[in-house]
């Protein structure tokens, strides 16, 4: 880490909840939950992970968005997506979707295997007042594409968005700029990542554990839970205990707009859901 770079603190550590959601699929709750209900422009980060079929067979039936962005990143199985539109296409391992909601949608997400681990992300993205009614767009992007990087002493990146060295991930023209890294460290490696100055940023542990901060103030963090960095510092100093870590590091711009939410519709007034609702029942979508 250069001298001109502050490693950032964590602010508070927060383990996801166990829940269901969609026909019946069990994941895990992280943001969207009662400990961590958002965390600008963050809205819902869920964890989805099972090798017993019945945890995940009966998938996300046909359901609305509006307002948002959805983003799924895989990491073990097959899911095909489908909308209202036409469009359609399959998400395997390694792969992701960056979803723009926009002015509504109705889209399905249902598992393409019936035995084996199913793994993965889904993270909600609030768009700005501006975009909300923006036409809907999909970011599909094969494992191929995601680039990923040898940053030496057992550690590699996997850059999905924004810029880690001069390696920029593939997905693009997202309000927020934000930054999306999946992060694997061999037993006992340190390292570290930039962040945008200004944005919010978080790093859930999926593997192992490390220790997150400047050496003096480091925070230890185990599978299952997330830290929340404050916003003084250009940067993460990581370490990883022995056992290794795998964690996905998240960076947005902060939107400080008023957020209105009603389950798969986040506006910005209640006037703006109540339309959404009238909107989705008359077919709108």
């Amino acid at each position: 880490m250069s001298q001109s770079t502050t490693s950032r603190r964590v602010a508070r550590v927060v383990c996801g909840t166990a829940t269901s959601d969609g026909a019946g699929v069990k994941l895990t709750r992280v943001i969207g939950q009662r400990e961590l209900d958002m965390l600008d422009p963050f809205l819902l980060l869920d964890e989805f992970g099972s090798d017993e079929a019945v945890d995940y067979i009966a998938g996300f039936p046909d359901h609305p968005h509006r307002g948002f962005e959805t983003v799924t990143y895989m990491l073990a199985g097959r899911m095909r997506h489908g909308d209202n539109h036409g469009n359609s296409g399959l998400l395997v391992p390694g792969g992701v979707q960056w979803m723009t909601a926009g002015r509504g949608i109705v889209h399905s997400e249902m598992p393409e295997q019936e035995h084996g681990r199913m793994a993965g992300f889904q993270l909600w993205v609030n768009l700005p007042a501006r975009d909300k009614m923006t036409a809907p767009r999909y970011q599909d992007i094969a494992p191929e594409r995601i680039p990923e990087v040898d940053a030496g002493a057992g550690m590699r990146v996997r850059v999905i968005a924004g810029r880690f060295g001069d390696t920029l991930g593939p997905v693009t023209g997202i309000a927020v700029a934000p930054l999306y890294l999946d992060i694997a460290l061999a037993p006992g490696a340190r390292g570290i990542a930039p962040l945008p100055s200004g944005h919010n940023a978080f790093a859930y542990v999926f593997e192992g554990g490390a220790d997150f901060g400047a050496a003096a103030a480091a925070r230890a963090l185990a599978r299952g839970e997330l830290a929340v960095f404050d916003r003084a510092g250009d940067g993460v100093e990581f370490a990883a205990g022995a056992q290794g870590a795998r964690f996905i590091l998240v960076a947005g711009a902060p939107l400080d707009e008023p957020v209105a939410r009603h389950g798969p519709f986040v506006m910005n007034t209640p006037e703006q859901i109540v339309q959404a609702i009238r909107d989705y029942q008359a077919g709108r979508f």
